[in-house]
């Protein structure tokens, strides 16, 4: 054998071996290939039924969400009425009744605040600072802190 033969049988060997290892990786690409297909259609089939149910529940929460808008504008409604009905009755009530209470206790003042054998209250002196207090009065304060 001559140094040429020799060298191609080395090549040969070598190619043979560099074959092997990539029929073997592409072997092993062809699983992952076949699992991930496999993977991608489990999940199709289970998304479907989740969008489904997904899309349902949008459904049912966008007419929940009507009903809601629904009520709300009618209690905005009955609120602005009420507001109305307020401003009525107090024009309208108001005036006269805080006249015809003021009335009343003026006469209640006037006819029940005095007994006939009791004496009008005297009214309630305004303090005027810097001065002094007239010496019959002064004589009355003095009593008052030294009771026992």
């Amino acid at each position: 054998m001559s140094g040429g033969e020799v060298a191609g049988i080395l090549v040969a060997v070598f190619w043979a071996i560099l074959v092997s290892f990539l029929a073997v990786a592409l072997a092993r690409l062809a699983q992952t290939l076949k699992a991930t297909t496999k993977l991608v259609a489990d999940v199709t089939d289970q998304a479907v039924p989740l969008l489904a149910e997904a899309s349902t529940a949008v459904r049912s929460a966008q007419t929940q969400i009507d009903r809601v808008d629904a009520i709300a504008t009618d209690v905005q409604e009955v609120t602005s009425n009420a507001s109305a009905l307020s401003t009525t009755v107090a024009s309208t009530f108001g005036g006269p009744l805080v006249k015809v209470a003021a009335f009343g206790y003026g006469v209640r003042r006037a006819l029940g605040g005095r007994k006939d054998d009791a004496p009008a209250k005297e009214p309630r002196r305004t303090v005027i600072v810097g001065r002094t207090v007239p010496a019959s009065r002064r004589d009355k304060r003095n009593l008052r802190g030294k009771r026992d």
